[in-house]
């Protein structure tokens, strides 16, 4: 009975996290992705149950002088994964633009506790990856985690094609970085970009 009741813990979604710790690693159970052709060349897997944001939607939630190529999220608005692309200069060293990009994240940021900053190579293409967790808030007393501040879980990967640098920035609310870091990872692993 002990183990049943274990089992049935386990298979909440509090008690998700256990049962793939269990199993020893979240990678054992690969989340379900549908790719989507975004453009020539460029192609994504999107999480099942995530849905394209239509424009209006992408304007309100992401307002920017430049529209994301596309935003999905999840059926409750929280999790969003989105897809953006500018012209650049560089080249593709991502050992140089790797730093350059997190002193541009930690500039956003009231705070940011960075969990990875790497270069990861995914379908024959090298990414600047930058994974960590961001606090939006003021609080006077330093080091304390400022009331109604907003925590976020976020992996972003970076990208050089061509005179294109494309953004791949996965973001879900901080209390749900166990649920959804394994799904981030899976996702930019799956982009397929020539």
């Amino acid at each position: 009975m002990k183990a049943f009741v274990l089992l049935l813990s386990l298979l909440s979604p509090a008690g998700l996290p256990g049962l793939l710790g269990l199993m020893g690693s979240p990678g054992l159970i690969p989340p379900r992705l549908t790719t989507v052709k975004l453009a020539p060349g460029l192609s994504v897997g999107v999480p099942a149950g995530f849905a394209a944001l239509p424009d209006a939607a992408i304007a309100l939630k992401f307002p920017a002088p430049r529209k994301p190529l596309a935003v999905f999220s999840n059926p409750a608005g929280r999790v969003d994964y989105s897809i953006s692309a500018r012209p650049t200069t560089f080249g593709p060293d991502y050992n140089v633009l790797l730093p350059m990009y997190k002193a541009s994240v930690q500039r956003l940021y009231t705070k940011v506790d960075f969990l990875a900053q790497e270069v990861r190579r995914a379908n024959g293409h090298d990414f600047a990856v930058l994974e960590f967790v961001s606090t939006l808030g003021t609080d006077s007393r330093r080091g304390a985690n400022p009331v109604g501040a907003l925590r976020k879980y976020e992996c972003v990967a970076y990208a050089v094609q061509g005179q294109q640098l494309y953004i791949f920035s996965f973001s879900a609310p901080a209390e749900e970085q166990a649920q959804w870091r394994p799904v981030a990872k899976a996702v930019l692993a799956a982009v397929e970009l020539r």
